[in-house]
């Protein structure tokens, strides 16, 4: 028996609607749990010797796990046949621009306390930030269009090119984390989530490789399975 099998032995491909919802709802809240720790922490006076720090790194953090979350279910879509986990995507990559927006509010407000002149000679002088603020900035139009508004009004095809953007977003995340930490040398928790990432973009391009080849082996046959009927 397969993975795929007995995975859709104990958990069915489709669920039904009222299941569904309840699945929804309670990844949703698991989804707020890290930011109602970081309140529960606040309020309690917990944040550590330095809160500051504490608030924006821990943002970041769930942030780039959203983006993992959000990146790992076409995956697990095609690992297991699962179907009903595509219609939390939209959930979860909303949850990673709501992460990432209040990552950045936390460093211009609690780091810069909005002093432009600051945060532009902080762009300027670290490419974490600038790796970080693209990324953030690049989250925005996959937010607002996120709807099946959007879908319709740019069309799907538009709306898949636009939204493949998360690769690249993914990727200066990653590199974000990385140059921050290696000004400590401390590459361990980058280097885990560079890993998890290259596999889930490396899937993606191996499914993309297999769709391009495998399209070209088609139309090959087709071409000459019509060449063989004409000289028939």
């Amino acid at each position: 028996m397969t993975l795929s099998a007995r995975l859709s032995s104990l958990v069915p491909p489709v669920l039904q609607p009222q299941a569904f919802l309840r699945v929804r709802a309670a990844l949703f809240v698991v989804a707020l749990l890290p930011l109602a720790r970081l309140l529960y922490l606040a309020f309690s006076g917990s944040l550590g010797a330095n809160p500051v720090e504490f608030v924006i790194r821990s943002l970041g953090t769930w942030t780039l796990v959203a983006l993992v979350v959000t990146l790992a279910i076409t995956p697990l879509r095609l690992a297991t046949g699962w179907a009903w986990p595509m219609r939390l995507r939209r959930m979860f990559g909303l949850f990673t621009f709501f992460y990432a927006a209040l990552h950045l509010i936390a460093y211009l407000w609690l780091d810069q306390w909005f002093d432009l002149a600051a945060i532009w000679k902080d762009v300027l002088k670290r490419p974490y930030i600038t790796a970080g603020l693209a990324s953030v900035l690049l989250l925005v139009p996959l937010a607002v269009t996120s709807s099946n508004g959007w879908v319709k009004r740019l069309g799907g095809r538009n709306w898949q090119r636009l939204h493949r953007l998360v690769y690249l977003i993914a990727v200066l995340a990653v590199t974000h984390f990385w140059w921050q930490k290696a000004a400590k040398n401390d590459l361990g928790e980058p280097l885990a989530y560079a890993i998890v990432v290259g596999l889930l973009l490396g899937v993606r391009a191996l499914r993309w490789a297999q769709r391009r080849y495998g399209s070209v082996d088609s139309s090959a046959n087709s071409s000459s399975t019509v060449s063989r009927r004409r000289t028939s």
